[in-house]
């Protein structure tokens, strides 16, 4: 009986200091890491996004764990000079809450943007997507084809992988486990943690300056952000083999962007494919390029972007 009560004891006092840690740290990332931009709604439901420049209307998305702040570190601010760029923060992640605990789909997730893009008043904008991104965008052209004029895909997760789901984000995923993992994770773990991932995820190539500090790094460690990465990671894969299968009724150009040393997303799963099943498609494979091209190929990216929109005829 001791036992159990002692066990009790040091099991209340471990959860009540996980909490006061991570609002403590909640506190910290959100003075240090205000909202870039401003908000619409849509149904009630606030999106956060950063809109700058003039011209062709050009929107951006984020890969996984990331926010509005990946993109703002350097190459929005060179496309705003020809393109009026919308960024948004996808839901769960950055500044837009998550549209539910469990269960979000890509499809889901993407009307929420295409709403949000229609209400700013954005209109048939290429839409480029990083990563995650990249499923959102080639998913805004499976089901909203009509409110967009091109896609670019850069280093885009666009297909279903071999091998198992990974078993963390699955646990993360669950609804009771998940906020108490997620809590633990937020709270305990080392800060130092986040920049060896950055590294991994750079890889081969090194890691822009400032980059770990810029993309607001205690927003990404909140518990929130965990779980609905996590959710929308472990979910991804039985979307895209449901998406896959409509690539073909893609008619918009679609530029294709992706580096030969990628061992995030594998160019030979998901890019070589996805050029071949749309109708208008195009491949630009860069040598010794990681999972990052859009800052370490950042004229290249960018020359992907033009093309699109040449293409599309908005430019």
């Amino acid at each position: 009986m001791k036992l159990a009560l002692s066990v009790l004891v040091i099991i209340a006092v471990a959860g009540f200091a996980t909490m006061i840690r991570v609002e403590d740290r909640r506190r910290a990332a959100h003075r240090d890491y205000p909202p870039q931009g401003q908000f619409v709604e849509v149904d009630d439901h606030p999106v956060h996004y950063v809109q700058i420049g003039a011209g062709p209307d050009l929107v951006l998305l984020h890969g996984a764990s990331g926010s509005t702040r990946d993109w703002m570190f350097d190459i929005a601010p060179k496309l705003a000079e020809r393109y009026r760029v919308t960024i948004f923060d996808r839901p769960g992640l950055g500044y837009t809450p998550p549209l539910a605990p469990n269960d979000v789909t890509l499809s889901a997730q993407t009307a929420l943007l295409v709403a949000a893009a229609a209400k700013l008043g954005v209109e048939a904008p290429v839409v480029a997507g990083q990563s995650f991104g990249g499923a959102v965008a080639m998913n805004w052209a499976v089901n909203h084809p009509d409110a967009l004029s091109a896609v670019v895909s850069i280093a885009g997760a666009t297909h279903p992988w071999p091998g198992p789901r990974d078993k963390l984000y699955a646990a993360l995923a669950q609804p009771v486990i998940g906020p108490v993992l997620s809590h633990l994770i937020s709270a305990w773990l080392p800060r130092n943690y986040l920049a060896r991932q950055i590294d991994a995820v750079f890889a081969p190539n090194p890691m822009p300056d400032g980059y770990a500090r810029a993309i607001a790094p205690g927003i990404i460690l909140l518990p929130e952000q965990f779980k609905a990465n996590a959710q929308q990671r472990h979910e991804l894969l039985h979307h895209l083999e449901e998406q896959q299968k409509r690539y073909g009724e893609v008619s918009v150009p679609v530029e294709v962007i992706h580096g030969t040393a990628d061992t995030t997303v594998g160019l030979s799963i998901h890019s070589e494919p996805l050029v071949d099943e749309v109708q208008n498609g195009n491949l630009t494979v860069l040598d010794g390029v990681g999972h990052m091209p859009h800052h370490v190929a950042r004229d290249e990216t960018i020359a992907a972007i033009d093309r699109a929109a040449l293409r599309a005829g908005v430019k």
